[in-house]
């Protein structure tokens, strides 16, 4: 007797597993109308639910247009260009091969989208290559190391 008392008798549930299983499958079904719970298609949307980030700004994308498009290449030719600075630095950084890129990136949509464009997105896109050739022909001309 002298010995029981020195140990303590534990006691393991094995069945919480199949306890919180069960708890999950209900709230499932609950969440679930019934003709959705047969439906093996509404659990891949379940999962991509909740697969989602839990991101705030999530809902407040600009929609997807030509000129958002557009804006995009250009600020990464701007980039490149020492024009605008990569984020956690301080001072922008001249980076001729990835501007060059860029703008030749807006010179295929450009070429590609000819008689398909708006005369305001023609426009528009025409203008900001010759602004964006402009700003390439100063940068590189003013040499290494100067942004």
């Amino acid at each position: 007797m002298a010995e029981q008392q020195g140990k303590k008798k534990i006691f393991i549930d094995e069945d919480w597993k199949s306890q919180v299983e069960a708890e999950r499958e209900a709230a499932r079904q609950q969440k679930q109308p019934s003709s959705e719970a047969s439906d093996p298609s509404s659990e891949a949307s379940d999962t991509v639910e909740r697969a989602k980030p839990a991101d705030p700004t999530a809902g407040q994308m600009p929609p997807a247009t030509f000129q958002m498009l557009v804006t995009t290449l250009a600020t990464e030719a701007m980039v490149g260009l020492g024009q605008i600075p990569l984020p956690g630095l301080s001072e922008p950084t001249v980076n001729l091969a990835q501007a060059k890129y860029f703008i030749d990136t807006l010179e295929v949509l450009e070429e590609k989208t000819r008689g398909n464009l708006t005369t305001e997105e023609s426009q528009s896109l025409t203008d900001l290559l010759y602004q964006l050739r402009l700003a390439y022909v100063a940068v590189r001309d003013r040499g290494p190391g100067s942004a």
